[in-house]
């Protein structure tokens, strides 16, 4: 009654304003109800202009001009011009998935689906034609995977896995001021789906805009949300070694702890062979990280060589041994270690015999390469007979991989046999591509086989 009482006293109702009083009558004085929502309403839920963003593109008003809520009636020709519309978008939203552009893959090997499986507790028997049946059970998880721009080949490459991965495409723009300008087309479409997105942190340039949209897909009530993030890139800023020091590793993994928790619960993370796996414990309760590796790839492309009675497993330091050595404990080992000589750190053997082998460099990730080709120089001068190396993440900054050259079938002295490397950093694979030493082992199918988990 007192509420009654009250609003009876205002000198005038909010239902009684025109529409546009607020906006062109600033001398009307204003009520306490200008600051409650405005009453809801048809008319209000097809257009309302004032709850659109600041800077929302003519193409935006246009479409959340024409939302309409399922249940609400619509005259025969307004319905039907609006399902024709859906249809039509839907259509473009297929094309646009359909439509492949030119295959950075084209001429470059890559290892099928099921050798992504070895190793990952998936029984041989349930592989069917390359592509596992736990993707082809009645009961299987179909996926809706978004992609930014730089990861877009590699996406329809997981997608040709198998026909329960469902691309889904993003609007990248940006505004004037250089700030992202970003849209999920169908927004609507993905509610109660499994979701995931393929991201690249391959500059500080692009996480903002990719953060954005890991924030936003968890919220659109999807039935799990799945973040791919082959390559961390600050894994190798994993700890503090002066007062002062900035352990950016912990900084980004508590960003990603923080995305939205989705119907599901936590966000799933997917990463390939980071720096450190003490990095793990970095991360929240708010995300499950589930770290997985290239090296499955590494031994299955091993194994086809015509050498592969004769390869030898080298690690650039003890680092690397410890973050490989048991995936790789069949193969005789050499550790070489750096020690520091004046202001130069050189690269020595610490225990092993390359004598008359195909040495195999391992490691998780390259930059300038200089610790890699001090190694091979290193193995060629004790007796290597072929040199090649293996990194999850082929960094390369500054087109630092044009240090690698090939040996043209002349010996370890004068080069590397193979360079291989995965697609986790995808400018790399553009840039290596039809290059020797350099073949790459795509991560496709095993992040198929990590998106059905």
């Amino acid at each position: 009654m007192a509420s009654s009482s009250l609003l009876s006293r205002l000198s005038f109702s909010f239902s009684s304003l025109p529409n546009s009083s607020f906006a062109s009558s600033p001398s009307r004085s204003i009520s306490p109800l200008h600051f409650l929502p405005p009453p809801i309403t048809s008319s209000s839920l097809n257009l309302n202009l004032n709850l659109l963003p600041l800077r929302a593109s003519s193409s935006d008003v246009a479409l959340q001009s024409n939302a309409v809520l399922p249940n609400q009636a619509l005259p025969h020709a307004e319905a039907t011009t609006t399902a024709n519309a859906s249809a039509s978008a839907s259509a473009a939203d297929g094309a646009a998935s359909s439509s492949v552009p030119s295959d950075i893959y084209a001429g470059i090997s890559t290892i099928p689906i099921s050798a992504s499986l070895i190793g990952s507790g998936v029984d041989a028997s349930e592989l069917n034609g390359g592509v596992c049946s736990l993707t082809d059970r009645p009961n299987k998880k179909q996926v809706c995977l978004f992609y930014c721009d730089e990861t877009e080949d590699l996406a329809r490459r997981i997608a040709a896995e198998t026909d329960s991965i469902e691309l889904k495409s993003i609007r990248w723009g940006t505004f004037a001021d250089g700030f992202p300008n970003l849209f999920v087309p169908n927004a609507h479409g993905i509610r109660g789906q499994h979701v995931a997105f393929l991201a690249s942190f391959s500059s500080p340039a692009v996480i903002f805009e990719q953060l954005s949209i890991i924030y936003a897909l968890p919220r659109m009530f999807v039935s799990s949300f799945t973040l791919v993030l082959p390559f961390f890139p600050t894994g190798t800023l994993e700890r503090m070694e002066d007062e002062g020091d900035i352990a950016t590793a912990f900084t980004l993994a508590r960003i990603l702890s923080n995305i939205p928790i989705s119907r599901g619960g936590p966000t799933s993370l997917v990463i390939f062979d980071i720096h450190a796996l003490q990095e793990r414990f970095y991360f929240g309760d708010n995300v499950l990280p589930c770290f997985e590796s290239g090296i499955p790839l590494l031994k299955h492309r091993l194994h086809q060589l015509p050498d592969s009675n004769n390869v030898t497993i080298a690690f650039p330091d003890e680092g690397a041994w410890k973050r490989f050595y048991k995936q790789l404990q069949h193969f005789p080992m050499i550790i070489c270690t750096k020690v520091r000589d004046g202001n130069n750190r050189i690269v020595k053997l610490k225990e092993g015999d390359p004598t008359g082998r195909h040495v195999v460099i391992v490691d998780d990730l390259v930059q300038s390469g200089g610790t890699l080709i001090e190694c091979q120089k290193l193995l060629a001068t004790m007796g290597a007979n072929k040199v090649s190396a293996y990194v999850t993440h082929g960094v390369f900054p500054n087109r630092s991989w044009e240090r690698f050259v090939h040996d043209n079938g002349e010996g370890a002295a004068h080069g590397f046999a193979h360079f291989w490397l995965t697609d986790s950093c995808a400018s790399t694979v553009k840039d290596v591509r039809g290059r020797e030493p350099f073949e790459v082992l795509s991560l496709a199918g095993s992040i198929a086989v990590a998106l059905h988990i």
